[in-house]
């Protein structure tokens, strides 16, 4: 039975190099040195000094996933495709895991809920797209679904009326029927369901300003109507009135600015 001869502290705090009968044998961490009360005169066969070689491994890659977690929460999905990128062997990375979860250092419920938190607080995504996300981030359906229930009714309605709100100005000089449809179209694909959406777009009360409906129609007409003036008359129209109502005008009001065109040109 060979025997530990020297326990030597590394240079590197919390290392130290193991010697075996007068030779050095392997290093571990501080943390393997306790857990397995290693001293000198202390019997050693080959089994275990590949649990301690096991273990060391484990403590060196907990290490370097503490570093990487110590920047932000990350999901157990991200500790692993770190890990991985390290070329830490499967069983090392498996026994990592186990040991940052039995800590609550790597918990994806507790993830989960703290960005749906965030988002609530400082983003403007709805549950679809944060649901995406974390799925993106490897959380599983029952976490996504306990952390979303955070996310109440009254909460997607305060972050969605903001949303609203500030997309209503970012289209303020398109035509009206454009704008809300836009404003609508915007809060879908930050994730929002259609039916709240549409009910946010009614609930904030927007009411075309006929004025300005008609100038911006007439800039809009002139330009189509020089875009298209190689046409023939009734073609030309046509493709101008077209144009028009794709933009979102009312048929009424396009049918009026070209009667006007109409006398002005006569």
């Amino acid at each position: 039975m060979a025997i530990i001869t020297m326990i030597q502290a590394q240079k590197r705090a919390g290392r130290y190099n193991i010697y075996v009968d007068g030779h050095y044998a392997f290093p571990v961490s501080e943390n393997v040195l306790i857990d397995f009360q290693l001293f000198k005169g202390m019997e050693i066969d080959q089994a275990l000094e590949a649990k301690l070689t096991a273990a060391d491994d484990v403590a060196k890659a907990y290490n370097r996933a503490l570093d990487y977690l110590s920047q932000q929460l990350r999901t157990e999905k991200e500790v692993r495709t770190k890990l991985v990128s390290l070329e830490i062997p499967p069983e090392t990375i498996d026994a990592t895991i186990d040991r940052l979860a039995e800590l609550h250092l790597v918990d994806d419920a507790h993830y989960a809920a703290s960005y749906v938190r965030t988002m609530m607080r400082t983003g403007d995504k709805g549950p679809r797209i944060i649901r995406q996300h974390l799925r993106q981030k490897g959380v599983l359906e029952q976490p996504l679904d306990d952390a979303l229930q955070l996310y109440t009714a009254a909460e997607r309605r305060t972050v969605g009326m903001a949303v609203a709100q500030k997309l209503a100005k970012r289209y303020q000089r398109q035509a009206f029927h454009t704008q809300e449809q836009k404003i609508r179209q915007g809060l879908i694909t930050r994730g929002f369901a259609s039916d709240e959406a549409q009910q946010w777009v009614t609930d904030l009360g927007l009411e075309p300003d006929p004025a300005q409906q008609q100038a911006l129609l007439a800039k809009q007409g002139e330009k189509l109507w020089h875009k298209y003036r190689t046409l023939g008359t009734s073609d030309r129209r046509y493709k101008t009135k077209q144009a028009l109502y794709r933009k979102g005008f009312g048929l009424d009001d396009i049918d009026g600015w070209l009667e006007q065109l109409d006398t002005q040109d006569a």
